[in-house]
This record gives C-alpha cells, sequence and structure tokens, in this order.
C-alpha cells in the first residue's frame, strides 16, 4: 500500500481519494475509521445537550424506548430510537449485536462462545454483552473470523 500526502496552504479543504483494485475488509475498516472522524452525535446528559465523538462510544443500548449512549467514562440519552442510531453509525463500525443492542467493534476485547450459539462479548471497558444468534455469524465476518 502508498500512502501520498499533498500539504498545500492553497487548499481550502481536504480531500481524501482512495485507489484500489478492489474494495477488501482492510479497506472497508479504513473507510469506517475516516467516517468515525468526522462523525458526532447529539446526546443529552441531564438537562444539557453535548455533541459527542462517534469514536468515543463503546456501544448503544435500548432500554424502554430510550437509547443510551455508553462510552468509556461516560453514559449520555439519545433522543433516536436504536434503528435509526444503526443506519447513521454502521458505516462508522457499528454492529448490531441485538434487537436491543449496538456494539463499536474497535472496543471488542475478546469472544466467547455461549449457549444456543450465541457469543459473549467482552468490551474494553469491562462491559459483557451477549451477541444474540441470528448476529454472531455476521459478526464473525465482520471480524474476520469467517469468510
Amino acid at each position: 500500500m502508498k500512502i501520498e500526502i499533498n500539504v498545500d496552504e492553497n487548499i481550502e479543504d481536504t480531500h481524501i481519494v482512495i485507489s484500489c483494485k478492489k474494495l477488501t475488509p482492510e479497506m472497508e475498516k479504513l473507510l469506517a475509521m475516516l467516517h468515525i472522524l468526522e462523525k458526532q452525535l447529539a446526546v443529552q446528559k441531564g438537562e444539557e445537550t453535548c455533541f459527542l465523538d462517534v469514536s468515543e462510544v463503546v456501544y448503544i443500548e435500548s432500554v424502554d424506548r430510550k437509547s443510551f449512549i455508553y462510552t468509556l467514562k461516560e453514559v449520555y440519552e439519545s433522543d433516536f430510537k436504536l434503528y435509526e442510531l444503526e443506519q447513521q453509525l454502521e458505516p462508522c463500525g457499528f454492529f448490531r449485536a441485538s434487537k436491543s443492542s449496538l456494539i463499536q467493534l474497535k472496543y471488542i476485547k475478546s469472544l466467547r462462545a455461549d449457549i444456543n450459539r450465541r457469543i459473549k462479548v467482552t468490551l474494553e471497558s469491562g462491559e459483557q454483552l451477549i451477541v444474540s444468534r441470528q448476529y454472531a455469524e455476521e459478526l464473525k465476518r465482520r471480524l474476520g473470523l469467517k469468510v
């Protein structure tokens, strides 16, 4: 892989071009990382609305029709439904783990097989989530564990 950077003080806006023979999983991962750099979510912490960098989000959970956004340090709330967050964040490396949760793949620390073809995921935060069997095969594929 060749990387070329052109620094020019006359350029108004950064422009990134990727040329490749085919779109490989490595290229998809690179694109997801670039998307994360630009993405922010509007979230609530108490009465305050904050803008949170998507790269800080470890996982998202829906409980009683409310979406909770978990980072390594804080928990926020979002007005978006889980399916809306999934649509926005899937290109940024997020994965649907169950009917009620999304996980950012880069925060997965380890996997362990669970009963009924489910997978127990341990995150960098120490949290453990269950990936339902409906989504287990896709998780393995996204992590490059299965072709």
